[in-house]
């Protein structure tokens, strides 16, 4: 089909939404490596980890078999207040960039929270309700997963406990307060509240946080309450499942006008939006049934795919959670408080590093200067104030153009757009009073952090 005849934006109708989620495990001819007891180094039971999560997710958590999972109505319902969200064919960044590559975007920040965290939010809140829960226990490192989890909870009226990180906390004083707002209580991490806190403050007394430790102090919160869970807005399998709404809608979009991606990129902290825009057509990669190339984009001051290892670890610093194999920095590692606050876990979705450990994705690192400079270069032409996370594949969908522009290639570039910047003034203001730097750790900060992983038999 003639390109130019291709809208700005490509909306599917209600009734093309998809109606289940894809669970790209099933086609993984490596599965990944199961999660572990840390008291015994076993794989965890559907028991253990319901105690901390909602027996319905946990089930979904271990299953790694079953392709699809029904959607519940109610959720769909929730859905359509924000979904289906638009595909945009970047028309105006083709030209600023004189590329002959064609560029699209999936934009998932047109909901209060301003990013695609709603979409694991409302399923995870869904599932606690029904379990009959009082409320969950979270963390957030930028603040779009406490933010969609309070919106959820406020919808179906549960209570909402957020530990977040304690430099984005500082820095982000309006996303704090739209939570409030949504009636969840919001904790900077770590704090003297729990038990875990008290003894990371007591090694780390000048630490700003990680999202590790929230992490800890989340799910201390949530299995010493009686009728709570820890829910987690990122890097389990079960998210990417809910996630996968994203590359589904994406997909179905791009068929109607007969449009194939060469390139899908994404930015890559814990691996939610990027897992859920890429399962789909990672699936038909699996089976053989097409080819793309795959781009994980993550910062230069906390690189787990690019610099870490792959290998078992907590997936906190408190180490009280099961351990997972992934590409990580080491639980102990504490990035520098960089402006991506979304984007400073110290691991990567199990899911995605066996990918990525198998060759079927790529992963680079980029620095946060570079990534504010595309984010203004975008803003300026699209209309839109991407958030300094989403912004890491803006960088990167850029270069790839300019490489067509230098090459004459006309490839299909497809980037997720995930969220917008509005809540992150503080940086841009960095950034453009030229105050903002680029840190990335040495060689032997992350060498120290790794020597801690837990020893294996």
């Amino acid at each position: 089909m003639d390109n130019k005849k291709i809208p700005y934006k490509i909306y599917l109708n209600e009734d093309e939404m998809p109606k289940q989620w894809y669970n790209v495990r099933a086609d993984m001819k490596n599965k990944p490596a199961p999660l572990l007891n840390p008291a015994t180094g076993k794989p965890v039971t559907l028991e253990e980890l319901s105690h901390v999560f909602c027996t319905e997710l946990a089930k979904q958590e271990l299953d790694d078999t079953t392709a699809y999972f029904d959607i519940p109505e109610e959720i769909l319902q929730f859905y359509k207040m924000y979904r289906p969200a638009p595909l945009v064919r970047a028309y105006h960044l083709e030209r600023a960039l004189q590329t002959p590559a064609k560029i699209y975007y999936k934009f998932e920040g047109n909901n209060t929270s301003g990013s695609h965290k709603l979409n694991s939010a409302i399923a995870q809140a869904y599932y606690a309700k029904n379990q009959g829960l009082k409320g969950v226990t979270t963390e957030t490192g930028a603040g779009q997963w406490g933010t969609a989890l309070s919106m959820a909870c406020a919808f179906l009226g549960l209570d909402c406990q957020v530990y977040m990180v304690k430099v984005s906390y500082e820095q982000k004083p309006f996303r704090r307060e739209v939570m409030r707002t949504y009636g969840a209580s919001v904790t900077p991490s770590p704090s003297n509240t729990t038990e875990v806190g008290r003894k990371i403050l007591a090694e780390f007394p000048d630490t700003n946080g990680s999202l590790g430790c929230a992490i800890s102090e989340a799910v201390e919160a949530a299995t010493t309450q009686d009728g709570y869970r820890y829910v987690l807005g990122s890097v389990l399998a079960q998210v990417l499942l809910h996630q996968s709404i994203i590359g589904l809608e994406t997909k179905a979009a791009l068929d109607k006008y007969d449009v194939t991606p060469d390139i899908i990129i994404g930015c890559a902290g814990g691996g939610s939006n990027l897992g859920g825009l890429i399962s789909p057509f990672m699936g038909e990669k699996l089976r053989g049934e097409k080819d793309y190339r795959f781009i994980a984009v993550e910062p230069a001051s906390c690189p787990s795919l690019t610099r870490g290892k792959y290998a078992y670890d907590f997936c906190d610093t408190g180490a009280i959670c099961p351990l997972a194999k992934m590409y990580t920095l080491g639980s102990s590692f504490m990035p520098s408080p960089n402006h991506a606050g979304g984007l400073r876990y110290h691991g990567m979705s199990s899911v995605l590093s066996q990918l990525y450990d198998d060759g079927l994705m790529e992963a680079v690192s980029v620095e946060q200067t570079s990534v504010f400079d595309a984010a203004e270069k975008f803003a300026k032409v699209e209309g839109i104030l991407p958030a300094p996370e989403s912004s890491h594949a803006i960088r990167v969908a850029i270069d790839e153009a300019l490489k067509c522009k230098e090459t004459g290639e006309e490839k299909t570039i497809l980037f997720g757009l995930t969220g917008t910047g509005y809540f992150d003034m503080y940086a841009y203001e960095k950034f453009n009073d030229g105050k903002m730097g680029d840190y990335i750790p040495t060689d032997e900060e992350i060498a120290a952090s790794l020597a801690k992983l837990p020893k294996m038999q």
